[in-house]
């Protein structure tokens, strides 16, 4: 294409001034920087006209990196170019670039088509792009769209990048299908940065993996129309995903350099934007390797959308968001480690779904005392279900806290009793109010205590005549009234007197109290034996 002695451009070419210095400063590795002194017409997403001066064409980039001279001696050829007007549409499908590309500032007339194209490393900071097509990309190194502002989507399906792939600050409005990212099955080798990012449409993430950390800091999804603002299920991430607040700098469109004016660890007075999602969101079927954060985190759901996190599976998952005003929060299946929550972020009745949710140690934020706790597992099953009090008994008692794993239990037979018939609901009611289902055993004694003194008060003043006179042993009514009420063990007393009357009356009803305490009390111990 070029004489190799010179690396001069070919003469049909025809270059623009623009054009000449981008070829030379290719050949350098250094960056052509067509920008104005005026600021206000720099901006590649403003309504100012660029002219010929600042006009590059399509073509003459695609030569630069597909077929492009050689270095200077002593000089590594890479393509850096800010504050251009790139004409037609830039068509590197299939092809292997092997320069480093940083393209800054930049407006596009038409899409960026990359499809199955290979680079080292390419950024694009700041640029205005129609589209960008990057199915089956691959990349050595980084893929840096900060910044950029994108009409009609992006699209990394199946796209592999072989370090870093950032999005933060980008804007990002929907394509033709309504989704304004498409990259089901990408894979990054370790950070996903979309910080600060604006997404209007479905970002879909199906079957993604992430090497290190996904982070949404500060980030805007808006699909209020459609059924998901972000649908990754079956998303794998190695360590965190941040639906988080982000930190911002004082500087934030001056930042020439990662993480282009966004700060994870905020100081103190630093401005803060939190994570806004409008829109369903899925999780499914996602495997995060250390936590699934959203802290802060708002979600603006009408009333058929979902924070669907099914079947999940992560060591920690921090429930610290705003609750939700509409729709449902769904973990059933989900499994975690540490649960860290507030009462204030979860859903009331029947906005939260967690059949199923298996987690073992409760790491509550602020004032979450055990009423509230039971009204979010209450929340959680508007048709009675046993597995969710089961579940929030055992993480109180491991974490040493059996008197409230008590009354967590004696609050599901409550919710329990309500589902039975019309005599189990009378039964019930008995055991409750006599010793608390046997999750109060300390109560039967005080049963047994009162029975047996209004016994002994009763039978002194009206004894019973005696079966078989002269064979009977000394009358004392302390202990005729504790035989009759203690069901197994026998005092010898009952069996040689026989009541009439009123008498015949109280007999049997101390029996049958004595009954029902007992068989109470040995119900509650069994519960406690088998550690439920």
């Amino acid at each position: 294409m070029t004489d190799s002695a010179d690396g001069d451009a070919p003469s049909d070419l025809d270059l623009s001034p623009a054009e000449w210095a981008l070829w030379q400063a290719f050949r350098n590795g250094s960056t052509c920087d067509l920008r104005t002194d005026d600021p206000a017409r720099n901006d590649p997403h403003g309504r100012h006209t660029w002219g010929a001066e600042r006009t590059v064409r399509a073509r003459i980039v695609a030569l630069l990196l597909l077929d492009g001279p050689p270095a200077q001696p002593g000089r590594v050829s890479a393509l850096k170019l800010t504050g251009a007007f790139i004409t037609d549409s830039l068509d590197l499908a299939g092809g292997t670039i092997e320069p480093f590309v940083e393209l800054r500032d930049c407006r596009f007339e038409r899409e960026v088509t990359l499809p199955e194209s290979r680079f080292t490393t390419l950024r694009m900071v700041n640029c205005a792009i129609p589209r960008l097509e990057a199915a089956r990309l691959h990349t050595e190194g980084d893929l840096h769209l900060p910044r950029c502002v994108v009409q009609n989507g992006i699209r990394l399906t199946d796209a592999h990048i072989g370090t870093d792939l950032m999005l933060n600050q980008a804007v990002v409005h929907k394509d033709r299908r309504g989704r304004s990212i498409t990259a089901d099955g990408l894979t990054v080798a370790q950070d996903l940065q979309a910080e600060m990012m604006e997404s209007y449409g479905e970002l879909t993430l199906r079957g993604a993996t992430v090497g290190v950390s996904l982070s949404l800091r500060g980030s805007r999804l808006s699909n209020p129309y459609g059924r998901r603002a972000l649908n990754a299920p079956q998303l794998t991430v190695e360590r965190t995903l941040y639906l988080t607040a982000a930190g911002l700098t004082g500087s934030v469109a001056g930042s020439a350099t990662p993480p282009y004016g966004i700060t994870a660890t905020p100081a103190r007075g630093t401005r803060m934007q939190r994570f806004e999602c409008e829109g369903g969101m899925r999780l499914d079927d996602g495997r995060f390797g250390d936590a699934v954060d959203l802290d802060q985190a708002r979600f603006v759901l009408e009333s058929d959308q979902e924070l669907s996190m099914r079947r999940i599976q992560t060591p920690e998952l921090r429930f610290l968001g705003e609750r939700p005003q509409r729709g449902r929060v769904i973990l059933s299946g989900a499994r975690v480690v540490n649960l860290v929550d507030k009462s204030t972020s979860w859903p009331g009745l029947g906005g939260l779904w967690m059949a199923g949710f298996a987690y073992e140690t409760l790491i509550p934020r602020g004032h979450f005392p055990l009423s509230l706790r039971l009204q979010w597992v209450a929340a959680a099953t508007p048709e009675y279900a046993p597995e969710p009090y089961e579940m929030l008994a055992a993480a109180l008692r491991s974490s040493g806290e059996d008197a409230d794993a008590r009354e967590v239990l004696l609050a599901k037979q409550r919710r329990r009793r309500e589902t039975l018939p019309l005599a189990g609901k009378a039964w019930g009611f008995l055991q409750d109010w006599t010793v608390a289902y046997g999750y109060r055993p300390g109560r039967a004694a005080v049963w047994m205590a009162v029975l047996w003194a209004v016994g002994t008060v009763f039978f002194s003043q009206n004894p019973p005549h005696a079966l078989k006179p002269g064979e009977t042993p000394l009358w004392n009514p302390y202990l005729y009234s504790l035989d009759l009420l203690l069901p197994v063990i026998d005092l010898n007393q009952d069996s040689y007197w026989r009541p009439e009357g009123g008498s015949q009356w109280a007999a049997a009803l101390m029996i049958l109290a004595g009954w029902v305490l007992a068989t109470t009390v040995a119900a509650g111990a069994s519960r406690l034996l088998r550690r439920q």
